[in-house]
């Protein structure tokens, strides 16, 4: 029996920007999926900041909105790590698509409020993760085009419906595209998980190393981080 065949537990943040460490979540999502269905928990986040208007188009959320309706970051922030942790302790892996950005803003976030980060709360390592850019970007090395959750959602053929950029939706997307990647590379559904994270470590490793190479040959700026599942700056 694979991995595949679950238990898998997505995880997907929305959030006010891109920077890790000023950004607040907005809204969180943790799909647990196996053979007999799924089911899900989701937050909304009254961040406590200005809610930029170019997030606000991305996830829906208004700086109104979240205020009015969202629960407080020091109360949300504890369930959605104690979730996270659950599914580890239970030896489910976390599906996140470019995991290392929502794992590094959730643990930014927890310390921002004087919680345990995910190491903490687990005495170690963050693990198993599995994420579909890392998967797609090592296995579909020479596939040209953009490599955003809709776009591989495109190229696996996996249905989205109309309500992309809400964490719960991106989440069932981001299962889509593993479950198609894996159908179509067998040899990863065959690894254990523990093999299936170092694998990715160093794939993302040797992707980050040539895209910084090419980068600095063609004499731009902006370098991408070499750690996985957390960038090394942060874990």
């Amino acid at each position: 029996m694979s991995w595949i065949d679950g238990p898998l537990v997505g995880f997907d943040t929305e959030t006010t920007g891109i920077d890790v460490a000023h950004e607040r979540i907005v809204t969180a999502a943790v799909v647990t999926s196996d053979a007999s269905g799924s089911s899900e928990v989701t937050w909304l986040i009254d961040p406590g900041i200005e809610i930029p208007a170019r997030a606000t188009e991305v996830h829906g959320i208004s700086t109104e909105y979240a205020h009015a309706h969202g629960a407080q970051p020091a109360e949300a922030l504890p369930e959605i790590a104690d979730a996270v942790v659950a599914a580890l302790r239970a030896g489910a892996p976390i599906v996140a698509f470019n995991a290392a950005y929502d794992l590094a803003i959730l643990d930014a976030e927890l310390a921002r409020h004087g919680l345990e980060t995910l190491p903490q709360r687990l005495g170690g390592a963050v693990g198993p993760i599995i994420d579909p850019l890392v998967l797609d970007r090592a296995l579909e090395k020479y596939r040209r085009g953009k490599r955003t959750l809709g776009d591989l959602c495109t190229v696996y053929r996996v249905s989205t419906g109309d309500d992309m950029h809400t964490a719960e939706v991106d989440v069932a997307a981001t299962l889509g595209v593993l479950r198609a990647i894996a159908a179509k590379h067998p040899e990863i559904a065959a690894l254990s998980l523990a093999e299936l994270h170092e694998w990715q470590i160093a794939a993302h490793r040797e992707w980050a190393a040539d895209f910084n190479g090419w980068m600095a040959k063609n004499g731009r700026s902006g370098r991408a981080d070499l750690g996985w599942p957390y960038p090394a700056i942060v874990g």
